[in-house]
């Protein structure tokens, strides 16, 4: 008698556990799908803000960007994705200071993780939306964000 208990009871609660399981599955097949039919809606796609495409440098109009070479984003950086190239100039007035040469960025090796953007003093960097990098080398993933004849943004003008 204590089998036949423990037999029926076994099998009520795995018929239970089914039917819970069923219920979930058939909730889920009739709720609104959100699959992106991507080649196709290239138009109409729209990425939202959060997302983190590829980290771009701002630029201006006059093509001027912010970045001021101090380094803090390739130091805060995990894995080396960000290297900064900079030279020190002499101004009109005789101070010395830093100007970014050449600001490169790995994005084979980037981990997404935004403490570049969020460590610069000047809100110089952000991430884009843009998220269709396939390539057939590593090397064409390694990009140069600073504009060929980019100058630092002139304050107050």
């Amino acid at each position: 008698m204590v089998q036949k208990n423990t037999y029926f009871g076994g099998l009520f609660s795995g018929l239970g556990s089914l039917l819970t399981g069923m219920k979930v599955t058939l909730r889920e097949f009739f709720t609104r799908k959100t699959t992106e039919c991507y080649p196709e809606n290239r138009a109409t796609l729209k990425m939202y803000d959060r997302f983190r495409g590829t980290l771009e440098l701002i630029h201006n109009g006059q093509d001027e960007h912010k970045c001021i070479a101090c380094g803090i984003c390739e130091m805060n950086c995990p894995n080396g994705t960000i290297q900064i190239q900079s030279e020190f100039v002499t101004d009109e007035n005789g101070k010395k200071r830093k100007i970014l040469k050449v600001y490169r960025y790995d994005l084979g090796s980037c981990i997404f993780c935004q403490l570049c953007v969020v460590s610069c003093p000047q809100g110089a960097l952000r991430f884009g939306t843009e998220f269709e990098n396939a390539v057939f080398t590593r090397e064409k993933l390694v990009k140069q964000l600073n504009h060929e004849g980019a100058v630092l943004e002139k304050k107050g003008v």
